[in-house]
């Protein structure tokens, strides 16, 4: 069995490998989302990463399809205790913002729609500058108080945003934010690396990254001269244009290579490498494209291999 890595000062104990839920109800349907949940859950997989506004953007979509599709999955397999759920506030259409009154609403959204009792971990998906930390902070207090969330994290805020909730939350000894989700990968380094990091490593917290895959140009199958058929391949074959990128991919070549694995597997490994990263997050339309993400949970890179990519990547 794949040990779990502990998530920062909380009890949650996670693979190391988040199944992104954005997918969910938008390129995967309810029976292809339940044959990847299964395929997961089969190899260890306990985290689950989805968000309240997941997939809005979609047409037809009005957002929370993703908890939905994941709500009937738990209910079905009967394996809630099993899994750590993760969900974000303040983008869903009925819900933005990060007002109290909003975080508490939303919340109670998501539990409905997840059917579930408890978030085991409740991310503010997007900072609000113009709400105060305190508001913010109070609110998402509350929830662990009532017993609907269990542990907070928070994603895509400032450094000092991210500093003051937490002086906030230690002066007033209230829920303090456990995770951080940054985007970070091969490829987008300094989005984390540096004051966010610095933070990170400092308090305690545990990074569990977005885009790992820099939306699918670190699995190796965007190349020159060719098509992909994906909802993504416009984002990431721009970073076939930048040598960084070209310099990244064949850095991941020589070294999938080496072990006989697939480039995506490496990409994540070295994610998982570093420094306050607990689990980086990916994502599968189908059952098929799974094995190459769970096996970062059985590789292993050499300081040498790591120091390469980084090298390739800075």
């Amino acid at each position: 069995m794949t040990a779990l890595r502990k998530l920062g000062s909380s009890d949650l104990e996670v693979f190391p490998l988040a199944l992104g839920g954005n997918v969910f109800g938008w390129t995967a349907d309810e029976t292809s989302s339940f044959e990847v949940l299964d395929a997961y859950a089969s190899a260890g997989g306990n985290f689950i990463d989805t968000a309240d506004v997941y997939s809005a953007w979609a047409a037809g979509n009005k957002g929370g399809e993703s908890e939905t599709i994941i709500g009937k999955w738990l209910k079905a397999r009967g394996n809630r205790a099993d899994i750590v759920v993760a969900t974000k506030v303040s983008q869903h259409p009925e819900y933005p913002g990060l007002s109290g009154t909003n975080i508490k609403a939303a919340a109670d959204a998501s539990l409905r729609r997840l059917d579930t009792d408890y978030i085991d971990l409740y991310f503010t998906h997007f900072d609000k500058p113009e709400v105060p930390v305190e508001e913010i902070i109070g609110a998402l207090d509350e929830l662990v108080t009532a017993g609907k969330v269990r542990h907070i994290a928070v994603s895509n805020i400032s450094p000092e945003r991210l500093q003051d909730s937490l002086d906030f939350s230690d002066r007033e000894g209230l829920a303090k934010y456990v995770a951080i989700q940054p985007h970070y990968n091969l490829v987008s380094r300094d989005t984390y690396e540096g004051p966010l990091r610095d933070i990170a490593s400092r308090t305690g917290l545990a990074a569990v990254p977005y885009f790992a895959l820099a939306s699918g140009f670190l699995t190796g199958k965007y190349r020159a001269g060719t098509t992909v058929d994906s909802a993504r391949a416009e984002g990431a074959a721009e970073h076939l244009e930048s040598e960084r990128g070209r310099k990244v991919l064949a850095a991941l070549d020589t070294v999938a290579a080496e072990h006989g694995v697939e480039v995506a597997t490496v990409a994540l490994a070295w994610l998982a490498a570093r420094p306050t990263v607990a689990a980086p997050i990916a994502s599968a339309r189908t059952a098929e494209q799974l094995p190459p993400l769970l096996a970062v949970a059985e590789l292993e890179l050499t300081e040498t291999e790591i120091a390469s990519l980084t090298a390739a990547s800075a």
